[in-house]
């Protein structure tokens, strides 16, 4: 598989912003194409519960575990909130950073109401923020609940926000996951593929979705349709829970391999480790994403061979 990759620059994107976004994609891909992006939105969306207790690591009772995390592994891009790179961006200058501009927690639950997660900041906010600040601001990103009543509220806004991001070059990662009463099977990989078509649709430079599941069918196979959905939104998947450091290698490779994928967007699977240990997945995942690496070598790094 051939990571040679030329940039191509939406036609949203003005000429005064097109260095910004050629040089924003490089940073968070290492120019391979590919992101490796290291989801650290959860303190929101699953308050505490992915940060203490049984088998998560005491290093990651503290947010700054995550900034450490993102220093000190090899990393695309560290995606959270403003709030938190606000606190600690500052002492964290040299990590390529991607604001989440909506979060919610899990507390509601889809029999109770039908999820909606609203924009909490604008685009100018942003950049504002970026130029006071000087930090690598390269992107933002947002959730959207396909299938919710609420969709149409979250893809409206997600449409303004591609748009006025490529106004000034940032990158846009678009998380959308079908939920709501009107959803029987959230992995079902037709309606996941309908997804990444939506993201296309609305312009998004990547799309995280969930790894689609069918009884008697491989999950990278069948991500060949929303691949293919998606066309030239690149698709990431989602990490979701912890599974063995092996596990979770493999089944990332597969994705990228088989089912086509451009990388991955992983939280729990690195940040629920100590620091040393979470770093080294950091660089067993990139080296999958970005170097094109074999199960084997990627294996390696992360058991320290």
């Amino acid at each position: 598989m051939s990571f040679t990759y030329e940039i191509e620059v939406p036609a949203d994107v003005p000429v005064s912003a097109k260095g910004t976004y050629v040089e924003n994609m490089k940073m968070i891909t290492h120019g391979s194409g590919n992101l490796m992006l290291f989801a650290g939105d959860q303190k929101v969306e699953h308050l505490n519960d992915d940060f203490f207790g049984k088998d998560i690591a005491t290093d990651d009772a503290s947010p700054e575990h995550l900034f450490r995390i993102a220093k000190e592994g090899r990393i695309g891009v560290f995606a959270t909130q403003l709030g938190l790179i606000a606190k600690y961006g500052k002492d964290y200058r040299e990590i390529p950073y991607l604001v989440k501009l909506n979060s919610k927690t899990h507390l509601v639950k889809t029999d109770q109401k039908d999820p909606l997660s609203p924009q909490l900041y604008s685009i100018d906010q942003i950049v504002r923020f970026r130029d006071q600040t000087g930090l690598a601001i390269t992107g933002v990103g947002y959730t959207i609940y396909l299938g919710s009543e609420y969709e149409g509220e979250m893809i409206r806004e997600a449409a303004q926000i591609i748009y006025e991001a490529h106004q000034h070059g940032l990158i846009v990662v678009l998380w959308i996951y079908p939920r709501g009463k009107a959803v029987k099977d959230e992995k079902d990989p037709h309606l996941i593929a309908g997804a990444a078509g939506v993201a296309s649709a609305l312009g998004a430079d990547f799309v995280k979705v969930n790894a689609p599941k069918k009884d008697g069918s491989s999950s990278a196979e069948l991500m060949k349709e929303a691949v293919a959905a998606a066309g030239k939104t690149k698709l990431v998947c989602a990490g979701g829970s912890s599974v063995s450091g092996e596990d979770f290698l493999k089944q990332l490779y597969d994705q990228i391999h088989t089912g086509g994928a451009s990388g991955n967007a992983t939280g729990r699977n690195i940040h629920q480790k100590t620091l040393d240990e979470a770093v080294r997945m950091c660089n067993a995942v990139s080296a999958i994403t970005i170097d094109n690496a074999e199960i084997a070598a990627a294996l390696k790094i992360y058991n320290n061979q």
